[in-house]
């Protein structure tokens, strides 16, 4: 729920004040809607479902559309040479046994999705990736394909793979061997029909869309679909609707998961493009909208910033993501829902949370990482956060990177401003977060608060950023004030946290309140505090593939007094 003052007249749509509050945020799935929710698996294995999974199966597809995105070149060659490799775990293609999984989540999403037929196409001729194709998919066909269960029939994963199947059609079908190809067809047609009853069961955001994608595809491509399309339209049209913020963000406010989306539907795209159709109004809308919302949390470098457990894409990777959708827009400076905040001058650019987290019923994995933010010049990121908490090897790394530590932000009392439960859902903390931004010739200037600690400590945290036009000057003020009247004695500690990018050369300068940053563009950047103590810290960043890289970090410190506290900073490029 979001409460707004009337807009002003500002330029490129800046609104200069809100309020934006988190209702419900800390609760999850309430029983009956966990029970409903196991009730309504466990009838998928029931006589009446599989009933419903008749009639009859295709002889051919009606088109192949093209699947416009890249895939990973080393996850391709490794399955050239008999290896599915994914985030650090690997399996032998010979090896795989559907029936009794020995790999993690992660890895089995991505065996099961049918993505790799992406990295395999993408390294080699389709002589050369069928076999391997048809290797890997006659064991699921042997699992899966008359047997619906978990993992394998969830709707997204439903979804993902009737994209797939029918982008990599020339991979998994060229056999000729007739009963195989009878069996992808058939398993197509049934995994279709799954769908038409499971894909509004899924979870909002990307496995929605995703499972209403997959109906529209096989409307597409299986003969005599028009019926489905129009049904899978109403039903894409709604998920887009809960799934969405109106300034174009994903409602788990994670930028993976925004990218994710994206690419659903510029494949979904891709595929009425193969039958000479264009696709619905209201998908080529929020299409734009999803890609100037994402393009909003880019670094001068184009890859994606670190947020609710995204890692940093590479800029050359998203440049073709965006070129593929065919979008041509500029960064959204102000996502008023999706919550980020993006600053820019010259070759500066500062992207802020300035929003409550996730709400527990819509994401697991988020991160109590609101006033946080990142800061980068050109092609060098300086302030990051530690990110990648979602391609973490460890189950006890990626609790760590949720935390509010693991962000570039104030800390109190060594504790999150938003709880973390042990399930992966968030629970109290921010449940408001006070906004107002202000733009002039001179500088633009974010100010926002949070009340995040005002339930354990009686204090309010707010950050005020600004950015001069000229790029040069980054400066800050980061305070805690009384959330109350009531008198408290305690005098909680508190650590303002500056992760930096692994690529900074650090120099502390002799009076110990100040430092020298330098990027690897040789560029010269001063960090200076004063109201607290200065010190630098170890730290670690979660690069594209989820490796921890040694990195450091600046780390502001004192005791908040009851009756208030401020800390200043700037960043001020010297060369």
């Amino acid at each position: 729920m979001l409460e707004q003052p009337p807009k002003s007249p500002e330029a490129d749509g800046i609104e200069e004040g809100k309020r934006l509050i988190r209702l419900g945020g800390d609760r999850g799935l309430s029983l009956a809607e966990r029970v409903s929710e196991r009730l309504q698996r466990l009838t998928w294995r029931t006589p009446l479902h599989t009933m419903r999974l008749r009639g009859r199966h295709p002889l051919k597809l009606i088109a192949v559309a093209d699947d416009p995105f890249l895939g990973d070149p080393a996850r391709g060659n490794a399955l050239l040479d008999g290896m599915v490799t994914f985030r650090g775990e690997s399996r032998e293609i010979a090896g795989l046994d559907y029936a009794r999984a020995d790999w993690s989540k992660p890895f089995g999403e991505y065996l099961h999705s049918f993505a790799w037929l992406r990295d395999l196409s993408t390294v080699t001729t389709r002589a050369r990736a069928a076999p391997v194709a048809e290797a890997m998919m006659r064991p699921w066909l042997a699992a899966h394909a008359e047997k619906v269960s978990e993992t394998a029939w969830r709707a997204d994963l439903w979804g993902r793979r009737i994209l797939f199947w029918t982008a990599h059609a020339p991979l998994i079908l060229s056999s000729t061997d007739l009963v195989y190809r009878s069996a992808v067809l058939h398993a197509l047609a049934r995994g279709a029909r799954h769908l038409d009853r499971a894909a509004d069961r899924v979870q909002v955001g990307p496995p929605r869309i995703a499972a209403w994608c997959g109906v529209l595809v096989a409307g597409l491509m299986i003969p005599g679909g028009d019926p489905r399309r129009s049904f899978g339209e109403a039903g894409l049209q709604r998920a887009l609707e809960l799934s969405v913020f109106d300034d174009g963000g994903i409602v788990t406010r994670s930028p993976a998961a925004q990218l994710d989306a994206v690419m659903l539907l510029a494949m979904l795209c891709e595929g009425y493009a193969a039958r000479r159709l264009d696709p619905p109004g209201f998908v080529e809308v929020a299409l734009a909208r999803m890609v100037t919302a994402l393009l909003g949390v880019c670094h001068g470098d184009k890859g994606l910033s670190s947020w609710q457990g995204a890692g940093p894409v590479p800029g050359a990777v998203l440049e073709q993501i965006v070129e593929a959708t065919g979008i041509r827009t500029r960064p959204l400076k102000q996502a008023r829902d999706w919550g980020y905040q993006r600053l820019s001058a010259q070759k500066t650019v500062l992207i802020m949370d300035a929003a409550p987290p996730p709400v527990a019923r819509l994401v697991e994995g988020g991160c109590a990482s609101t006033l946080a933010f990142e800061l980068s010049d050109g092609p060098d990121r300086i302030v990051v956060n530690c990110g990648g908490a979602r391609m973490a090897a460890t189950a006890a790394l990626a609790e760590g990177l949720r935390t509010t530590a693991a962000h570039s932000t104030l800390v109190v009392g060594d504790s999150n401003s938003t709880a973390i439960h042990a399930d992966g859902t968030l629970g109290r903390g921010v449940g408001e977060v006070e906004l107002s931004r202000h733009e002039s010739e001179n500088s633009s200037r974010i100010e926002a608060s949070h009340d995040g600690y005002a339930r354990r400590y009686g204090l309010i945290h707010r950050r005020l950023v600004a950015l001069s036009s000229d790029g040069r000057d980054v400066r800050g003020e980061d305070s805690l004030l009384p959330s109350d009247k009531r008198r408290r004695k305690q005098a909680p500690p508190f650590a303002i946290r500056f992760h930096l990018s692994p690529h900074v050369e650090i120099s502390p300068t002799a009076d110990g309140m100040a430092a020298i940053l330098r990027t690897p563009a040789s560029a010269l950047w001063q960090f200076r505090c004063r109201g607290g103590a200065l010190a630098i810290e170890d730290s670690i960043w979660i690069d594209g593939n989820g490796r921890a890289i040694p990195s450091q970090q600046l780390v502001v410190s004192g005791e908040a007094a009851p009756g208030g506290t401020s800390v200043s900073w700037v960043f001020h490029r010297a060369r």
